[in-house]
């Protein structure tokens, strides 16, 4: 049954049906009618996670890995989990046939280019699962698209063999060297924009390496679109927890809720600055920070 959350926002009471290891990661598959149909690559859903004796008060945030709107048990959602507090190892223990509530599609998706222009997809990780279905719809529109996965070591890759599908071509970097080439996405992300003459880098993983890819697709000339996923919790803006200072079309910085106004962001308007000592610290200059110095 579904139920509006924030006025229209389905909540569905889900049904997992396939669950595999995948090197580090757990990828599941839920029966979502209602929330697959209107879900589109860069957006998220949210899981209650814990039993009727155990639930946990905020729930866990995943980014959408794929979607069937329709199939033998109606519309289907697909998530990628790294199992590492009790809340993601209580979801990822889950059986086929158990049923958990999600809430979803939340956020924005990503933005498409209007002209079919090359386009680079940087994942990082398990954050590497929102590209693939975006890779489709890219290359659905006529845009050529290369991948950089990039991981600590090789069991932290995710989709490797579904990137060589879904990409012209496909870099991959590991910190430790198991596979492909050691170091990070941004080592080898300059020469592959070079390469392809990509106007749009589209990247997903962790906030050091957003930063890192944002600060390469500037210098290249290219536009970083980042989807950030730290930090959410109920995933409809009424918590607060994941704020954090992005500046807008007018140039002033304001502290906005990555799980409403994101997770997609022009990488070169997010304060990268604000998140070395932290998540999201405000800014002097942003939109209703604390006066400094006064009484």
């Amino acid at each position: 049954m579904t139920e509006p959350v924030a006025g229209r926002i389905p909540q569905v009471a889900g049904e997992l049906i396939a669950t595999r290891r995948v090197g580090a990661y757990q990828h599941m598959t839920f029966v979502a009618p209602g929330i697959a149909e209107l879900a589109r690559p860069g957006q998220f859903v949210a899981f209650a996670v814990g039993g009727q004796t155990s639930a946990n008060l905020l729930r866990r945030c995943f980014s959408i890995h794929r979607v069937s709107p329709s199939g033998t048990y109606g519309g289907t959602v697909e998530v990628v989990v790294a199992a590492k507090g009790p809340g993601t190892q209580w979801l990822a223990a889950l059986r086929p046939h158990d049923g958990v509530d999600i809430v979803g599609p939340l956020g924005r998706a990503f933005p498409l280019p209007k002209e079919p222009v090359p386009c680079v997809l940087v994942g990082g990780g398990y954050g590497s699962a929102p590209l693939f279905w975006l890779a489709t719809q890219l290359r659905e529109r006529g845009c050529p698209v290369e991948m950089v996965l990039g991981a600590a070591s090789e069991d932290r890759l995710f989709g490797v063999v579904e990137a060589r599908r879904s990409a012209g071509a496909v870099t991959v970097t590991t910190d430790d060297g198991s596979v492909g080439t050691r170091g990070w996405v941004s080592d080898v992300l300059p020469e592959v924009i070079r390469r392809s003459g990509s106007a749009v880098v589209y990247g997903c993983g962790p906030m050091g390496m957003l930063e890192s890819i944002t600060r390469v697709a500037g210098a290249e000339g290219a536009v970083a679109q980042v989807a950030v996923e730290e930090s959410m919790a109920c995933g409809i803006g009424v918590c607060m927890t994941c704020v954090m200072p992005v500046t807008g079309n007018d140039g002033v910085t304001r502290m906005v809720r990555s799980c409403v106004e994101g997770p997609i962001f022009r990488g070169d308007r997010i304060r990268w600055e604000s998140f070395e000592s932290g998540w999201g610290r405000v800014p002097a200059d942003a939109v209703g920070a604390p006066a400094r110095g006064g009484h």
